[in-house]
């Protein structure tokens, strides 16, 4: 099962960048302004979630 990692940005802690376990955020210009929260598993996340996050190596999620 594949599992991804979940970054959250505290100033704006609605909002979630998930990317592939152990990716990193080596791409992103503000990447100190996420912070690490945790990983989930591929049947955690809803299946256009993932599917956002195989095809652009990221994706962002509503957390509200």
């Amino acid at each position: 099962m594949q599992e991804f990692d979940l970054y959250l940005n505290p100033e704006k802690p609605s909002v979630g960048l998930y990317v592939h376990k152990g990716a990193g955020l080596p791409d992103l210009a503000d990447s100190k302004e996420w912070v690490f929260d945790g990983t989930a598993a591929q049947a955690e996340l809803p299946p256009d979630l993932v599917k956002k996050i195989k095809a652009n190596g990221h994706a962002f999620r509503d957390m509200d």
